[in-house]
């Protein structure tokens, strides 16, 4: 015979006598048992499912289950009874059978339905069902049975008078009575399959719970399947009274409670009614930290007294999914704590921001490895005690004695991301399977929102790392200039833009700046942005004029795609002839602000085409500077605001611009705060401020030093001589080494122009040597008998720094030193 197991709350006269500890002693209850494969299909129907649900083992096998088992459905009419009956749900646990039958059942999940087959009086069922997982076809176990047999077997001489309430449920990692014979029997009542196929089932059965029945005296409120939904027999009444009363002319009637609502309905509608207000109230931003805060304050005190959010350490840090299950060596970090005790009872013995892991024995790493809920109705002294024990030098037994608890887990995607521990106050009623039921599905949307927050976070975070690896490190100073930057991407359009600025160091002490703003948004202009940042970068090591480099980039747009368009800025300044080279490419103007009476304005530049448009020319212009100007290069997202005309964006930019600050920075930020004093913009910004110094006269020593070998001695005896003369004697040996291996170079390869030599004292020592052969040197590895390749080498290893590029006369190759302390 099928077997299952009962126990009692109370134990009643007809659950068998009780046990020492309280429990009842296992019963013999006859079970329908239902297989059901991943297409929704019965692959077994035994003997007690045909008596039961009045369908032949031929009627049901390859048939949908959801058309032979008790779903939730309308009680028909009885001139429309189907032919294996209809069924009503009207009490359970968890998900209707038929979500579970769809595949949606993660959980295991119970129910009652009552049965209408033809010729037999209506039969009220228990059912229990299982989720299987594994290599086979197997995808539900359905347990069922007779409730009304089971009445009148618990009570033959008071019929349904000792037991007013049987309701399915189940033993969850337990020591309960019965449980060997289940184990022993269950695999009896299974249909015909190998012995591993066999125990992978009745194991995963264990696991997930007995099947149990709860007899009591008083009334008890189970969930019901369809959560609150009206039943579909309701609703189906509803219509017809509608549609009666619209024929006869009548108005409609209005909706309300049903004659037949009762206690459970009204219990389960307040439940749905809960989880409702409290999917309102999270998840209202994207913000990480904020969805915390709301997932814990929604449960507090209407659902528990105590809720503590755990996250594992991965989903905190905003990185990507976490990988694997957890176990005991994984961080949880405790991330909100919501109570009703008196303020700071909690803060010093469970602070939030505390990391830890959990030992394999507790109730919340039993909850993390299996995804489910794990209710304890009390704890006890012994497991608080436990628990207790992980927290060092904190005794937190107080606080959790006594109490009942209830543990959530935060899943997404079938990962458990994190989980709550609910607790309640002694006084209070402890947490019941309802509450189990409640708590995952409260958690199962607190899930979801968390991961949305993390998934955002998480492309936050990418997103600016893709920024800020394709913005440039530009130093504070360099040769005769200091620069100061911004970026501010668009509040609305994302993190990743299009917008770049950057600094190039050229030959004789120069600087190229550019601004550039590609068209357009996301990760397809930012991708552009980078191939055009690079190539300007190459283009300017090669030291081509402004208005060259612009239409070599006009041409690269134009192999790349029709769809590439941007504008660019780009400047040259020379710090010795305090001179701007610029080139514009539909850029909007750059503003100089003059050292001498502290007026701004707008350079007046050739404006351009932008940069894709192709077949269109660009010119160049010089401006002069004095030591102490500053230049101004943005995009037009700091200046432009929908709906208005960007030339007052321009003139308030010219007008702060004009503001004296105490340094760069500021300037630079009151700049922003001057143009964006709403916090309105929308588009990304890059702004490039740079104060002119410029280098003195005296700084600079030049020679010009012929074609002949003899003249490398006196190119080291000036150099000596120049350096003496700076103060720098300290760094004469290492200089003069150095200058004689670039000149003697230099002389070895140039055609017929003199070489130059100059010589540039501001934060480091420039040296330069210009020639007119355009073939830049290698840095060779030289043997024991090798006679060249020995020269740069040594100013590789001698110098802060060195280079070589290309001049429109030839090349030029350099070095740095860094100056001794004063």
């Amino acid at each position: 015979m099928d077997r299952g197991t009962e126990r009692g709350a109370p134990p009643s006269r007809g659950a068998g006598s009780g046990t020492a500890d309280g429990h009842a002693a296992a019963g013999r209850v006859p079970l329908a048992v239902v297989v059901v494969d991943r297409d929704g299909l019965v692959s077994h129907w035994s003997r007690g499912a045909g008596r039961l649900f009045g369908a032949g083992k031929d009627e049901a096998i390859g048939h949908s289950a959801a058309d032979l088992l008790p779903v939730s459905g309308a009680l028909p009419d009885e001139a429309q009874t189907p032919p294996h009956g209809g069924y009503a749900a009207y009490d359970g646990l968890g998900p209707d059978l038929e979500s579970s039958l769809d595949g949606g059942l993660s959980y295991p999940a119970a129910g009652r339905a009552r049965l209408t087959v033809p010729g037999v009086d209506r039969v009220d069922v228990l059912w229990w069902a299982y989720p299987l997982v594994g290599p086979g076809r197997e995808r539900l176990l359905v347990l069922a049975a007779d409730a009304g047999g089971l009445r009148r077997d618990l009570d033959p001489d008071e019929t349904g008078a000792a037991v007013e309430r049987i309701a399915p449920a189940f033993a969850l990692h337990t020591d309960f009575p019965g449980a060997d014979e289940l184990a022993r029997r269950l695999p009896e009542i299974l249909p015909s399959m190998s012995v591993g196929e066999s125990a992978r089932i009745v194991a995963q059965v264990l696991e997930l719970g007995y099947p149990v029945l709860e007899f009591s005296q008083n009334d008890r409120v189970p969930v019901t399947p369809d959560w609150g939904v009206p039943r579909r027999a309701e609703r189906k009444a509803r219509r017809e009274r509608a549609a009666r009363a619209a024929a006869e002319g009548l108005p409609s009637p209005q909706d309300g409670p049903d004659e037949g609502e009762d206690l459970e309905y009204v219990a389960v509608r307040e439940r749905l009614e809960f989880l409702n207000e409290v999917s309102g109230k999270i998840g209202t931003s994207l913000d990480l930290s904020r969805t915390i805060v709301e997932v814990s304050r929604a449960v507090v005190p209407r659902f528990t007294d105590v809720a503590g959010t755990y996250l594992r350490e991965q989903v905190v840090a905003g990185e990507g999914f976490p990988d694997g299950v957890p176990d005991t060596t994984t961080m949880w970090h405790r991330v909100a704590l919501e109570h009703t005790d008196e303020p700071g009872r909690w803060d010093d013995v469970v602070p939030v921001g505390e990391a830890m892991p959990f030992p394999a024995h507790t109730p919340f790493f039993q909850c993390m490895t299996t995804g489910e809920p794990v209710l304890v109705p009390r704890i006890s002294e012994q497991m608080g005690h436990a628990i207790a024990s992980q927290f060092e030098k904190r005794d937190i037994r107080p606080l959790i004695t006594g109490r009942s608890m209830l543990v959530v887990p935060l899943k997404a995607r079938h990962v458990v991301l994190g989980f709550m521990i609910l607790l309640r106050h002694p006084e209070r009623v402890e947490f019941n399977d309802m509450d189990r039921v409640t708590g995952a599905e409260l958690a199962a949307r607190a899930g979801l929102v968390l991961d949305n927050a993390r998934m955002y976070t998480f492309q936050e975070s990418v997103a600016e790392t893709l920024q800020d690896s394709m913005l440039p490190q530009i130093p504070p100073r360099m040769a005769g200039c200091d620069i100061a930057t911004r970026y501010l991407p668009g509040t609305l359009l994302g993190r990743v833009g299009g917008d770049w600025f950057d600094s190039v160091k050229l030959p004789g002490a120069r600087t190229a700046l550019v601004v550039g703003d590609v068209m357009g948004h996301g990760l397809n202009s930012a991708a552009m942005m980078g191939q055009l940042r690079t190539a300007v970068q190459t283009m300017a090591a090669l030291d081509l004029p402004p208005a060259q480099l612009l239409r070599n980039l006009d041409d690269l747009a134009q192999r790349l795609g029709d769809t590439y368009l941007a504008t660019c800025l780009y400047a040259v300044y020379d710090p010795i002839a305090s001179e701007l080279h610029l080139a514009n490419a539909g850029h909007i103007p750059p503003v100089i602000v003059r050292a001498a009476d502290g007026r701004s304005e707008l350079l007046d530049l050739p404006t351009g085409a932008p940069i894709g448009v192709g077949g269109v020319p660009f010119e160049a212009v010089r401006v002069r500077v004095e030591p102490g100007d500053r230049l101004l290069m943005c995009t037009d997202g700091l200046v432009e605001v929908r709906g208005e005309d960007i030339g007052v964006g321009l003139a308030t930019l010219t007008e702060s611009a004009a503001h004296p600050a105490a340094s760069m920075d500021d300037a630079c930020d009151a700049i922003i705060r001057a143009l964006n004093p709403r916090g309105g913009r929308k588009d990304d910004v890059a702004l490039l401020m740079v104060r002119l110094n410029g280098i003195e006269p005296d700084d600079v020593a030049e020679w010009r030093i012929s074609l002949d070998p003899v003249e490398v001695g006196r190119a080291r005896a000036v150099v000596r001589e120049q350096l003496h003369d700076w103060g720098l004697a300290k760094l004469a040996d290492g200089a003069e080494l150095m200058v004689s291996e670039l000149v003697t170079n230099a002389v070895r390869h140039s055609h017929s122009r003199p070489v130059e030599l100059r010589l540039v004292r501001e934060d480091t020592l420039l040296c330069e040597v210009d020639d007119d052969d355009h073939e830049l040197p290698n840095l060779l590895s030289a043997g024991p008998t090798d006679e060249r390749g020995r020269g740069l080498r040594v100013v590789s290893t001698l110098a802060r720094e060195w280079g070589a590029s290309r001049t429109k006369a030839g090349k030029t190759v350099w070095f740095e030193l860094t100056l001794p302390r004063r």
